[in-house]
């Protein structure tokens, strides 16, 4: 049998937020996203790549049956990565970003898996990475033969 993951490309990447605008205007003023629709409590975001999509927990909870617990302030609960062309590139893209007033937690570092990386979290806490691999690419890949 062919694993779902296989045969079914992740399209849409979906975060849970608390408040729709406060969070659209941080995607779309902070990082230059696009809106490609809004409908109540929600918005998703024409972008290369996936999809990102921003669901208001309250509303989705109440239409799905989801829960609407919520994680404590701070807690981070996803992470989105974004893979930049090299190492200068994530310094540019630090420097772009904070100008438009996206708060890192610190300037790009070397880290120890061999990628140059900052990050940053949204209004919501969800976390982003930039990262660009180091000369040599990434370690640990998993012989495929």
């Amino acid at each position: 049998m062919t694993a779902f993951a296989q045969l079914n490309p992740i399209t849409d990447i979906c975060f849970l937020v608390e408040d729709i605008d406060r969070a659209t205007a941080f995607y779309v003023e902070r990082m230059g996203f696009k809106p490609r629709r809004r409908a109540p409590g929600f918005a998703d975001f024409s972008c290369a790549g996936v999809t990102l999509a921003l669901w208001e927990i309250g509303h989705i909870a109440e239409n799905t049956g989801v829960s609407s617990l919520r994680a404590p302030a701070g807690v981070h609960k996803a992470c989105a990565a974004v893979e930049l062309s090299s190492p200068a590139a994530v310094d540019t893209a630090y420097e772009e970003l904070k100008a438009a007033g996206v708060v890192f937690q610190r300037p790009p570092q070397d880290y120890s898996w061999n990628a140059r990386c900052c990050y940053f979290a949204d209004p919501d806490d969800n976390l982003w990475e930039l990262y660009a691999w180091a000369d040599g690419g990434p370690i640990g890949d998993i012989d495929r033969n």
